[in-house]
């Protein structure tokens, strides 16, 4: 028990002591067309204290490149700023920190990790659904469509329940994925394409390619589509023209795109045409090799440094699609002629790149057997546990 005068004294020894400074932590984000500036006024800095903090970042971050989003901590004790953190994206982070009567700003190093993950998708709907189905980022989806575009058409050949299986690499920070690596191995068991199997081999000359087990290559002359993910509206042949109300040739394949798809180059040319041709909008036509000649009709813009005379590669992005011309809404008019005659690009047969060297075979087959192991085992793991998936409305597949 304290008496009465010991209580009285401990009150005065208390109030005695020197008091501890308030700290206040606040959060923020910064808000559409709002400067950093605005920001941290707004989060509670008077005008020249946001000053020293903006004055503190110059040479380690320039504050013109802040945008939508990125957030902001403040940490400020008795009014001051004591500690200023600043994050744009999963790795990239800056951080100003109070040192004496000055501000010291630096550049926070994040740890990112490379991993290599084994990955196994069951197509419900469509193969971007079915990376999402899997806990995995869409973006996975568009990595194998790349693979695989030599031989798989990822609207038109993909069938509910077909498989997918891949090595793929992951740079993570804090158990957090940031993005995929390269894919190195990828199975795909489909009702219409069959057993694919393919492997990332690094050939004498320092290319990296991809292969199949027997070392064939599975690059093409020419890729199956000019677009990643899309729905063919109006094949090759006579067809009914909405817009002309007679019966005309189609001379191409129309594939449903959303204004500024990408469009990319389905083999190596050179540019013989872009620019605006009236009823077809703005087109881009490109010179191959064999006689070969491809157009891209009713685009919004074409690529950069896309002009005539210009060469570009396969799976270069050449344009984005759009709803140029006489047209009935967004869509890529796709067209392919051999010799001077349009000829339907959906029937063609392309031969194939060179296959593994033979002095290579021998290293390229003992660098593909661990990968193969792992891509059965993941199989026959994901076999044991399958189960119907309930495919979204969004898209029915036959």
């Amino acid at each position: 028990m304290i008496l009465p005068g010991r209580a009285a004294l401990l009150l005065a020894l208390l109030l005695s002591l020197p008091s501890v400074g308030a700290t206040r932590i606040v959060n923020r984000r910064i808000e559409r067309n709002q400067i950093l500036a605005r920001a941290l006024r707004d989060a509670g800095l008077d005008g020249p204290a946001a000053d020293r903090a903006l004055a503190a970042l110059e040479g380690v971050f320039d504050v013109r490149k802040s945008r939508d989003g990125d957030q902001l901590r403040l940490v400020l004790r008795d009014g001051e700023l004591d500690y200023f953190d600043y994050r744009q994206g999963a790795v990239d982070e800056w951080q100003v920190r109070r040192e004496g009567d000055r501000l010291v700003a630096s550049k926070r190093a994040v740890e990112v990790e490379k991993t290599l993950a084994r990955v196994q998708l069951e197509v419900g709907s469509s193969l971007y659904e079915a990376a999402l189905a899997a806990g995995e980022d869409p973006t996975l989806a568009l990595a194998l469509a790349d693979v695989f575009a030599w031989d798989i058409d990822f609207y038109l050949d993909v069938r509910r329940g077909d498989r997918v299986g891949c090595l793929v690499e992951k740079y993570v920070s804090k158990g957090r994925l940031l993005h995929y690596g390269e894919v190195l191995a990828a199975d795909y068991q489909g009702e219409t394409v069959g057993h694919r199997r393919v492997f990332r081999y690094q050939l004498p000359d320092g290319d990296w390619s991809y292969f199949q087990e027997d070392g064939t290559s599975t690059r093409k002359a020419f890729l199956k589509s000019p677009l990643k993910f899309a729905h063919v509206t109006s094949g090759f042949g006579n067809r009914f023209h909405p817009v002309l109300q007679y019966l005309a040739a189609h001379q191409g394949v129309d594939y449903a795109a959303a204004v500024g798809t990408p469009v990319w180059a389905v083999a190596d040319g050179v540019v013989t045409v872009a620019g605006d041709t009236s009823a077809g909008g703005n087109t881009l036509c490109l010179r191959h090799h064999n006689g070969l000649e491809t157009c891209y009709l009713h685009l919004s813009s074409f690529g950069a440094g896309v002009r005539v005379g210009v060469h570009v590669t396969q799976k270069q992005v050449i344009a984005l699609s759009g709803n140029t011309g006489r047209t009935t809404g967004p869509h890529l008019h796709y067209a392919l002629k051999r010799g001077g005659v349009f000829v339907n690009p959906l029937n063609q047969k392309f031969p194939r790149a060179e296959p593994v060297p033979p002095k290579q075979l021998a290293d390229f087959r003992e660098k593909l057997r661990p990968m193969a192991a792992q891509l059965d085992a993941a199989s026959v793991a994901t076999r044991a546990r399958a189960r119907p998936l309930v495919p979204p409305a969004v898209l029915s597949l036959p």
